[in-house]
């Protein structure tokens, strides 16, 4: 009588603590920053944003060289000129070094824009491959490994209604 007891309790033990395992939440990782540097993908956006960035820089080095030699130009011709005529090169070399930055300014907001114009899709394809495992392995949550990493995957319950409720929101 009492091993028949102790099987029972053994039998409610056993049947409680795997219920309460799958009521939990099953949690996994992943590092997004080092899946998304070994996808072939992002090489070639990193190469071509380079290539594109190579060739703004040296437009505007060019630029710059054009600048200084006209300033070196117009510092030794200076006594020989009028000051009105050098006032004129003086305006002329402040809006030469205007565009300049500006042309900086445009460079950054064009490489801006290439970037994301290239990495949105090779994100969105390890998102749902990064999805797609998720859920093949009954994962209801993965975490970006990086620290501060984003919430990736979430099919878990949302607390926020009961504790708007709580609040009274």
């Amino acid at each position: 009588m009492k091993q028949v007891r102790r099987i029972a309790v053994a039998l409610v033990l056993f049947i409680a603590a795997s219920s309460f395992v799958n009521a939990q939440s099953k949690v996994a990782h992943i590092d997004v920053t080092q899946l998304l540097s070994a996808m072939p993908e992002m090489k070639a956006a990193e190469a071509e944003l380079k290539k594109l960035q190579e060739t703004y820089s040296a437009d505007i080095e060019s630029s710059m060289t054009e600048l200084k030699n006209k300033s070196t130009q117009y510092e030794n011709e200076a006594a020989s000129k009028t000051r009105e005529e050098n006032e004129k090169r003086a305006i002329e070399l402040q809006g030469f070094q205007k565009s300049i930055v500006d042309a900086e300014q445009a460079a950054r907001q064009e490489l801006g824009k290439k970037q994301a114009e290239l990495l949105q899709p090779i994100m969105e394809k390890a998102k749902a491959a990064i999805e797609k495992v998720s859920a093949a392995q009954g994962f209801d949550y993965v975490i970006d490994a990086q620290a501060g990493g984003p919430l990736i995957v979430s099919k878990g319950e949302d607390l926020l209604p009961a504790v708007k409720a709580e609040l009274g929101i």
